[in-house]
């Protein structure tokens, strides 16, 4: 069989009709990535494949540096077509990992190139794509608009002004760039980044932030700005899911110790925390956001890169923790005052997967189709496997077509083949159980059922108009 014909993915006659008749064009909903919204505002040009992939895309560097490459070809100063040789020659081992699937379906979408990337091809990729990336124009805009993408949510922390959001807001650029709040750095008091950090929190809401209270009331006034400035969702990055209640003025003294640069304990810090991640969410709830949570990842557990590198340089990794009991109570916490938000959840651990579908089970609302909802298949789940492994557990414990569907997570440009990667194992699932007479073969419902699990779903929950 051909690599990547049209049917990639899809095993059986139903599958192939639901992609290609339903899925395929649909417009996509990027709900949450991490493009930089300058790049799009400002139409930024690449000169080469080294720029658009490497630059920034720690996936691709992890598989390098699994591949031996030295550093200097990663995040170095090697030369930009060194670089690119070592990342070709890496993929091409790269069988059975989804980064073979989308480097190549990347190339054949916005490059025309239907061959296969290696060492000995590298060259060939490597001129064929600047020529077509001088030639035909290719820039931000123009990745973004040949993709159907009609929104994109990026990542925003709290003290951004949203300049070029507002800008593209009042542009003819036909997307809509839509910024999230991203308190984390907020939450994060035991980081020696926290006292710098408030003092920048302080400037964004227009106030001296001397209490644990005016921290609140600073999200609570940015949050207003972002809602203001078109924000519809917000997401925490948690390294586990807390819930320690405290006393005001142990939250106080949680608060003080760390802005004067003392150790806090890891129950006074959880109090903090916990105190700000539910004063967030009853905000979220006002204003009429999603709340998207991410937990179970372990940060920077290689001391000696962190040191060297830094964060988010590709060697956060999968967590073992206990988050369900604090889930639930976080959950519970909040629907008993009604004030819990539409929540997504997503956790690292693909472990979590049956008692996150369960838990929220016990916590949806009436009016809202899915009101919480576990999140598409996250960073080292974002597989073939884990992405069949999410739908057929949400499936088998929930319902499968209140689903929100795919969402890049990512920094690159052409990720939104992602999306389509996503829609073929998502039809090629539902095509498998027609087949095997689970499910009637009507293929209108069908269709109807693909289409919102690809698009409509995500643009109803998030109210995007």
């Amino acid at each position: 069989m051909q690599f990547l014909n049209e049917n990639f993915l899809l095993s059986n006659k139903t599958a192939q009709t639901l992609y290609h008749s339903y899925a395929k064009d649909m417009p996509i909903i990027d709900y949450h990535c991490h493009i930089d919204p300058k790049d799009i505002w400002e139409d930024r040009s690449f000169e080469n494949l080294a720029q658009l992939w490497l630059g920034g895309d720690h996936y691709k560097w992890r598989i390098m540096r699994a591949n031996g490459v030295p550093e200097e070809y990663i995040t170095g100063d090697a030369p930009e077509r060194e670089k690119f040789q070592k990342f070709a020659e890496a993929l091409a081992r790269c069988i059975g990992n989804p980064m073979y699937h989308w480097c190549h379906l990347e190339l054949k979408n916005y490059f025309g190139y239907e061959g296969v990337l290696n060492g000995e091809t590298a060259q060939e990729v490597w001129d064929l794509t600047c020529k077509k990336l001088k030639e035909e124009g290719l820039t931000a805009r123009s990745f973004v608009l040949n993709s159907n993408v009609e929104m994109i949510g990026t990542t925003d922390d709290p003290t951004s002004e949203l300049d070029y959001h507002r800008m593209l807001a009042h542009s003819d650029f036909p997307v809509k760039v839509r910024p999230s709040f991203r308190p984390d750095q907020a939450l994060n008091l035991h980081k020696p980044t926290f006292r710098a950090y408030i003092e920048s929190l302080s400037k964004a809401a227009h106030f001296e932030i001397t209490t644990a209270k005016d921290v609140a009331k600073a999200l609570t006034d940015t949050a207003d700005f972002f809602h203001r400035n078109g924000c519809r969702a917000a997401d925490h990055g948690l390294d586990y899911v807390f819930y320690r209640v405290g006393t005001e003025e142990e939250i106080e003294a949680a608060f003080q110790s760390a802005m004067a640069g003392e150790e806090v304990s890891l129950e006074a810090r959880e109090k903090y925390q916990t105190y700000l991640l539910l004063h967030c969410a009853r905000q979220y709830h006002r204003l009429g956001w999603v709340m998207q949570l991410h937990f179970s990842c372990m940060r920077n557990p290689n001391t000696k890169a962190f040191a060297t590198l830094g964060a988010d340089t590709g060697f956060d990794c999968v967590a073992m923790t206990d988050s369900c009991f604090a889930l639930r109570s976080v959950l519970d916490a909040l629907q008993s005052e009604e004030k819990l938000p539409k929540t997504i959840l997503y956790s690292l651990n693909a472990a979590d997967n049956s008692w996150i579908v369960s838990l929220m089970g016990a916590f949806q609302g009436e009016g809202v189709r899915g009101k919480i909802q576990h999140g598409s298949a996250w960073w080292f789940n974002d597989t073939k496997a884990g992405m069949e492994a999410q739908m057929i557990n949400l499936a088998n414990m929930g319902i499968l077509g209140n689903f929100v569907g795919m969402l890049t997570d990512s920094r690159s440009l052409l990720s939104y083949a992602r999306h389509e990667y996503f829609r073929r194992i998502l039809c090629n699932l539902i095509g498998t159980w027609v087949e095997n007479g689970e499910y009637p073969a009507d293929m209108e419902a069908l269709g109807a059922l693909v289409q919102d699990i690809s698009y409509r779903n995500a643009k109803e929950y998030f109210g995007f108009q």
